[in-house]
């Protein structure tokens, strides 16, 4: 079993993204996985996923949009007062 690595990244840190195609957009973590190094940004990194119809669910099919994850080297917290990424957390 692989050792899973501590993130200075929670759930409801406000963030800016610094690689990538939404660099320099800023969202809120909505999800943390510290096992696979990633977070999801809620608005950001969106992607299209197609779904078939589950007929027991009452689901239909069709695209939708939904959030994909971002590698956690790609993002730094938001520092409020400046309005720029920061390393460490703002106090």
């Amino acid at each position: 079993m692989e050792a899973t690595t501590k993130m200075k990244l929670k759930k409801g840190d406000q963030v800016v993204v610094i690689a990538g195609k939404e660099k320099g957009k800023t969202g809120t973590i909505s999800k943390v996985s510290p096992a696979t190094n990633r977070v999801v940004i809620a608005g950001i990194n969106m992607i299209k996923k197609a779904t078939k119809p589950n007929p027991q669910t009452g689901e239909g099919g069709g695209i939708i949009e939904k959030e994909a994850s971002i590698h956690a080297s790609n993002v730094m917290i938001l520092d409020p007062k400046t309005g720029k990424g920061t390393r460490k957390r703002p106090e």
